[in-house]
């Protein structure tokens, strides 16, 4: 039986993020848990969102300061770029932390987990290089933004 239960959050960009949330929100009743601006690497204003689309599944979208290049999708195979990472999803505390512990132990992962209130997750990357994130949703209502998430990193 596997450790996840699905998946948590997609990741992707955008050109812009009120037509994003209308659509969703318009066509399958998509809520909208959050949406910030914070400052951008670089400067700017970067603006995320985390739109609930069912079944604890959320779309969170990224309207970056500057284009990306990769905010067009694309309906032909192998030229659908936009998509940033894919984040699993745990259903507890003791879950995310065995699989953390594997990350680890496999190299895959520091072992940081990143607390941002609403969410709590661990980055690894796959075997082909590709990010990608285990998640787990809190109690909280409150999500941090960048610049007051909250790090706990591995003991050594």
């Amino acid at each position: 039986m596997p450790v996840t239960v699905g998946a948590h959050h997609l990741t992707l960009f955008t050109h812009d993020m009120d037509r994003f949330i209308r659509f969703y929100g318009e066509i399958f009743d998509a809520e909208t848990k959050f949406d910030l601006s914070e400052p951008g690497p670089g400067g700017g204003t970067l603006r995320h969102s985390l739109i609930d689309v069912g079944g604890g599944f959320a779309l969170h979208p990224f309207q970056m300061p500057e284009p990306t290049g990769y905010e067009d999708g694309s309906m032909q195979m192998g030229r659908r770029g936009h998509i940033d990472h894919l984040a699993l999803k745990v259903d507890g505390e003791e879950c995310l932390q065995e699989v953390r512990r594997r990350l680890v132990k496999a190299g895959a992962s520091d072992g940081t987990i990143t607390d941002f209130g609403a969410v709590r997750l661990v980055t690894f990357k796959d075997p082909d290089g590709m990010e990608g994130e285990v998640a787990r949703w809190t109690d909280s209502k409150r999500v941090l933004g960048f610049k007051e998430r909250k790090r706990e990193l591995w003991p050594d």
